[in-house]
């Protein structure tokens, strides 16, 4: 979650009104410029969050941006709308630096241990932006609930691709599986990232590259650990009588 560049004040925003009856050309010149001050304006409350906090006020963040709280609300009608707007832009920012990772990996493992350590860091960057963006529902419609789905697939397809190159399970049983273990990983890393982050400044803060290490350790170990028991315990498995 990377700081952003002040945000230039505002120019006077044309009535939505006259922009719908306007000539051809004039109608798509107002979306463009409402579309690059509604980015303009996420920025803005981006940046203010991460310096001031995920309580920051609407009027603080319409004074940062040299402009009025109704003119916010034009954008985005009330606080949650703005949280979404941000959420939508960090989760896209985290989307692709877990997509990078994966793919300069070398190995699956190599993969989720990339991936962890990519989202602590980038959660670590600004507590302020991932806790504002985190509040609120997890529903699948959700900006929140849309990441975590997205992320969940990501995760699950390497683990559901060594799955079936190891032999531990047929394909269709390999996909079900790491879809459940990728949901409950999501879950896990979120889980542990949230208390590391609010155990900065503690004797109980942990090393980001040691935690990165162990999450991926636990993640991995486990449930390759129990099918590689349970392959064991089969009747035909090699070397049982």
């Amino acid at each position: 979650m990377s700081h952003v560049t002040p945000a230039s004040s505002p120019s006077p925003a044309p009535s939505p009104d006259v922009a719908a009856d306007a000539p051809d050309g004039r109608s798509s010149r107002w979306a463009d410029h409402r579309e690059a001050r509604r980015a303009e304006l996420v920025h803005v409350a981006r940046r203010c969050v991460h310096h001031r906090g995920p309580d920051v006020s609407m009027e603080e963040i319409a004074g940062a941006a040299g402009t009025s709280k109704s003119i916010v609300y034009r954008y985005f009608t009330d606080k949650t709308g703005l949280q979404r707007a941000v959420a939508e832009a960090v989760v896209v920012q985290i989307q692709q630096a877990l997509e990078g990772a994966l793919h300069a990996a070398s190995t699956p493992r190599a993969g989720l241990r990339a991936m962890v350590g990519v989202y602590l860091e980038m959660i670590e960057s600004s507590p302020n932006v991932y806790f504002f963006v985190t509040r609120g529902s997890l529903d699948a419609g959700s900006p929140l609930g849309h990441f975590l789905d997205a992320v969940t697939g990501l995760v699950a397809a390497p683990f559901a691709r060594e799955l079936t190159e190891a032999g531990s399970a047929p394909e269709h049983e390999a996909r079900a599986l790491a879809a459940t273990w990728a949901a409950g990983a999501v879950g896990f890393v979120s889980g542990a990232g949230e208390r590391w982050l609010r155990s900065q400044g503690t004797p109980e803060a942990l090393d980001r590259v040691a935690l990165t290490d162990q999450v991926a350790a636990w993640l991995w170990g486990g449930p390759v650990a129990v099918l590689a028991r349970s392959r064991d315990r089969r009747p035909d498995a090699p070397g049982r009588p």
